[in-house]
């Protein structure tokens, strides 16, 4: 039992991994409207709705562990990682209520027509500025578990194939 879960652990890791991977490239792509397109900028925004959701998904035994524990017991880098997690959550629905709002290509090819308005293009690119900091701490305080992460998913099994070649190639 305990293999098996082992096994549920390290395949919800390679997930995560490689969905913040994704996630944090579609987030520097999305913040240079100007350099992609207004359409990729909506697009993959969009996309990364979808992508944030199953983060959370994958994160939610820690989220509710941690929401029972937070007035009791704990750790002040756990204490600190929830706070930062409900500000990124709260900015990151401020960009994203905002950024429909001001929908110039994703909504209008879906028929929705709003109202243009100069407080949700403003609301927009502070929340997206302030999103940027907030993921750069949140980069910052799990920058252990991305390296080590990294490391096992990525690097090693790269230079265990190299060198299962080498050795294959000098057998032959």
């Amino acid at each position: 039992m305990a293999n098996e879960s082992q096994k549920t652990t390290a395949v919800q890791t390679k997930t995560k991994l490689w969905l913040d991977i994704i996630v944090f490239v579609a987030f520097l792509i999305t913040m240079d409207p100007h350099t992609s397109g207004i359409a990729i900028h909506e697009w993959l925004s969009l996309a990364m709705i979808a992508a944030m959701t199953v983060h959370l998904l994958l994160s939610w035994d820690w989220i509710m562990e941690i929401s029972g524990r937070f007035l009791g017991k704990l750790g002040t880098q756990n204490r600190i990682n929830y706070i930062l997690n409900w500000l990124l959550f709260i900015d990151g629905t401020l960009i994203m209520i905002s950024g429909i709002m001001i929908s110039e290509v994703a909504l209008p090819l879906m028929g929705i027509k709003l109202p243009m308005g100069f407080a949700w293009r403003r609301l927009h690119d502070m929340s997206a500025n302030i999103g940027l900091l907030l993921l750069g701490l949140h980069t910052a305080l799990h920058w252990g578990w991305i390296v080590t992460a990294i490391n096992k998913y990525l690097v090693q099994p790269i230079v265990k194939l190299f060198s299962a070649k080498q050795k294959k190639d000098a057998a032959i």
